[in-house]
């Protein structure tokens, strides 16, 4: 695979993408950090006759688009460049893509705020990135305030 930036009016959501649907996904979510930082996981695409099909990414996709619409423009998207092969390559990936995608645990989100923290960003700052609110961002680094066996016992799942 090579790793190339594409603009945005090139791409298009391949059928054998997992989440091809006609209706717009729910962005909502990942488009607070992709206004803040842009696209920072590659899209997985394949060339075709029409510019390149996203593979895997589509969220990402329709996110960077509210922000060209939003913006009147938005960067070339970073796309990992498939070789050719057959769809059954193709839809195996956007699968494996999808299923790695598990939202993070309270005590990894946690453990990351805190670092964030200590590099200089605010709770604001956190809660603006990750579409989160700053109520929501104070109760994950509250966690740090748990005896290290509730912490222990938490990140097990336990309690």
């Amino acid at each position: 695979m090579q790793l190339q930036h594409i603009p945005i009016d090139r791409l298009h959501v391949s059928p054998l993408n997992m989440r091809h649907a006609k209706r717009a996904p729910d962005v909502s979510d990942i488009l607070p950090s992709i206004k803040a930082r842009g696209i920072l996981q590659p899209l997985l695409v394949r060339a075709n006759a029409d510019g390149f099909e996203i593979v895997a990414g589509r969220r990402r996709y329709f996110a960077a688009k509210a922000v060209a619409e939003e913006r009147g423009e938005i960067a070339p998207l970073p796309c990992a460049i498939m070789e050719e092969g057959d769809d059954a390559a193709a839809l195996e990936a956007s699968l494996i893509e999808n299923v790695a995608r598990l939202d993070p645990d309270e005590m990894a989100q946690h453990d990351t705020f805190v670092r964030l923290i200590k590099q200089g960003k605010s709770v604001a700052d956190l809660a603006t990135t990750f579409g989160l609110t700053e109520t929501m961002v104070k109760r994950r680094l509250a966690l740090g305030n748990l005896l290290p066996k509730i912490k222990d016992a938490y990140r097990r799942e336990e309690i």
